[in-house]
């Protein structure tokens, strides 16, 4: 506290004084005045001042914090703020919350917040999914930089192309860490999500729409923009829908066709703004680009209702990535491993074409899955 209100002293004897959270200081021909929104005292000697600022613990505490411990970069300073909902209380009801824990989410991470004694806050992070798990039960971890790790696999070990993606693995902790570690660890789990938080909060997030974005690319992601011919943007929202909904990905999408076209696909409910399709996006669609290209042709194969039904639940079950959900006993699901084999067994032929109808009009693969 004492270093806190040195420093408070200071900085009222700098040009127009201090004016933080609803507190004011301001040093003038060595009389002081201090103020919050409970008290107001002028004419102060430094010492009355420093007995005025050690009695009014809360509010010179929570100056020094932000502006002498917090990092100075603004988009961390204010993702800090955040993270203890300081736009939202005043300082003393901050405090009281503070003494106890306040909890943010961010994505799939569950952030914590307190103070000790001094004011210093202390921070922790966990995934959402451990929130009643005792510590003990999670692996610790010190270092930001372990977070690297942290994200590269999911639960089953798979990699995960896409960091924002709602695949996070769970069963760790990042405990007792500083201001500047917090945001730090965070920018490992989700990068540049808190700088782009900040620019759109401060009306500065700058924005690359699908069609701006297809005309840069080149090399082999060149063949995406013979997909966009100004021939309506269907083929963006299917896109849209298929990569950038809150099942698929925790960004916002802020994106759409052009600036003055928008996407009728909604763009998602995520805490952090995406300002343009990812390269993840636009490897999907060179896909869909050369798939798209193909003649539409007619099938005619016998289906029961059932069947068709079992079809449309494979595929969704598929596109929901919720298979490994479906229990083997669980037979009244159409995308039950064993009704999915006995539909093959019943419908496809022995080079496996579906009703027994060859594919006409392959074209050949490219050898890119």
């Amino acid at each position: 506290m004492e270093t806190a209100v040195d420093h408070l002293i200071e900085a009222a004897d700098e040009g127009t004084g201090v004016e933080f959270d609803g507190l004011r200081a301001r040093g003038t021909d060595g009389e002081y005045t201090f103020a919050t929104p409970q008290t107001e005292r002028t004419g102060l000697s430094t010492e009355a001042f420093r007995e005025t600022a050690t009695d009014h613990s809360q509010h010179v505490t929570n100056w020094y914090f932000f502006t002498r411990i917090a990092p100075e970069e603004p988009s961390r300073r204010a993702f800090l703020r955040w993270a203890e909902h300081a736009d939202e209380h005043d300082v003393p009801d901050r405090y009281d919350a503070l003494a106890d824990v306040l909890t943010r989410k961010w994505g799939q991470l569950r952030i914590t917040v307190e103070r000790d004694g001094s004011g210093d806050r202390r921070y922790e992070i966990r995934h959402e999914d451990d929130a009643d798990a005792s510590s003990d039960e999670l692996t610790a971890h010190e270092e930001p930089l372990d977070a690297r790790e942290l994200v590269r696999h999911d639960e089953r070990g798979r990699y995960r192309p896409l960091k924002t993606a709602p695949t996070l693995r769970s069963g760790w902790v990042f405990a007792d860490l500083s201001a500047s570690d917090l945001v730090e660890t965070v920018d490992f789990v989700y990068p540049a999500t808190v700088a782009n938080w900040y620019r759109e909060r401060e009306g500065e997030l700058d924005v690359t729409h699908w069609h701006e974005t297809v005309e840069r690319q080149t090399g082999i992601y060149g063949v995406v923009e013979t997909w966009d011919r100004q021939e309506g943007h269907d083929h963006v929202d299917w896109v849209a829908e298929a990569c950038c909904a809150d099942s698929q990905c925790l960004k916002r999408r802020e994106w759409e066709y052009d600036e003055d076209t928008d996407l009728d696909v909604d763009g998602g409910d995520g805490e952090f703004p995406c300002r343009e399709p990812c390269s993840m996006v636009i490897s999907a669609a060179r896909r869909w680009t050369k798939l798209e290209g193909e003649q539409s042709q007619t099938y005619e194969f016998e289906l029961t209702p059932s069947e068709k039904e079992q079809i449309e639940e494979i595929i969704d079950a598929v596109a929901e990535g919720r298979t490994d959900e479906i229990r083997e006993a669980d037979l009244g699901d159409g995308a039950n491993r064993y009704r999915a084999r006995f539909l093959r067994a019943k419908r496809f032929d022995d080079d496996g074409n579906l009703g027994g109808v060859p594919t006409d009009g392959d074209d050949g693969d490219d050898g890119d899955h």
